[in-house]
């Protein structure tokens, strides 16, 4: 085999609204050792952070084809946790009226962005919103008000009759999209005000990705429901990497099918647990058996 460079892009790991929501869970069991806790979705998008909560006794409900408000018809009693991804002001009165205990684990850049729309909405604007329909992120907003316009890749500009236009975005959005989007809208709105809301995590792994020279492989190890996860791999693919492959885990690669490559750069998502990207790392760089995952170690 060829002598191979593997280059570890930075930053990864958890981002820090990941990280808080991890720890309001764990720290929740602390704090009600016997009640009941439940997830409203999944906590972050990624399924070994899933299973790894079930260690602490800690639920998820998800269903892809429910709102988060129609997700809540089936917690009845002890403790809800609200994702990463925020919830709407609905589906907390709703919770509140259900009498459950309510810990919110948002990230606190959706929770500003959800606040700037509702201070523009207040102002009777109506709010262009890019993101991505059903994601959970995006539900917290678009679902805020009738006056939120769902824009997404590749759709076309709403018509509308006003001269109040407030235009933002989900946290997790490609930088090449958010910009086109915005130019697309600022010329059939020129009166338009706009507010990338993309978050620093984000925008920060994409450019690493863009700033790799003489790169001919990327991994991008992330859950396929991640949103930030999958903008990387088309991130890659615009910088014009050769090869970039997305996967969950150490699993789902063999060694031999990356012998041919001279340089291999492994990135993750934001909500990638960093045990699972050492793993495919190691994997790579010594020969040694594909190691197993040890979901306990997870978190």
């Amino acid at each position: 085999m060829k002598t191979q460079k593997i280059i570890t892009v930075k930053p990864q790991g958890y981002c820090g609204g990941v990280l808080k929501a991890i720890e309001t869970a764990k720290n929740t069991r602390i704090q009600y050792p016997n009640k009941k806790i439940t997830i409203l979705g999944n906590l972050v998008h990624n399924q070994y952070v899933k299973k790894a909560l079930q260690y602490y006794n800690i639920d998820t409900i998800e269903d892809k084809a429910k709102t988060r408000y129609e997700l809540l018809d089936d917690i009845h009693d002890g403790i809800v946790i609200f994702t990463a991804h925020g919830v709407s002001p609905k589906v907390y009165e709703k919770a509140k009226e259900k009498g459950l205990i309510l810990v919110d684990a948002s990230c606190p850049f959706v929770l500003q962005t959800q606040k700037i729309v509702k201070q523009y909405l207040d102002q009777n604007y109506s709010i262009f919103y890019i993101g991505k329909n059903k994601h959970p992120e995006a539900e917290s907003i678009y679902t805020m008000s009738e006056d939120v316009y769902l824009i997404e890749p590749g759709k076309k500009i709403p018509n509308i009759h006003t001269d109040k236009i407030f235009v933002t975005n989900q946290t997790t959005m490609s930088i090449y999209d958010i910009k086109d989007i915005f130019d697309q809208i600022k010329e059939k709105y020129p009166q338009a005000i706009f507010h990338d809301e993309i978050c620093n995590a984000t925008r920060v792994r994409q450019q690493a990705i863009l700033n790799l020279k003489d790169v001919d492989c990327l991994i991008v190890v992330g859950d396929p429901t991640s949103n930030n996860s999958q903008k990387l791999v088309d991130i890659g693919k615009k910088a014009n990497i050769p090869h970039v492959f997305s996967i969950q885990t150490v699993a789902d690669i063999d060694k031999k099918d990356f012998e041919t490559y001279s340089t291999i750069a492994i990135t993750s998502g934001a909500s990638t647990p960093t045990y699972l990207t050492n793993q495919v790392k190691d994997y790579l760089s010594n020969s040694i058996e594909k190691p197993k995952i040890r979901i306990q170690e997870i978190l």
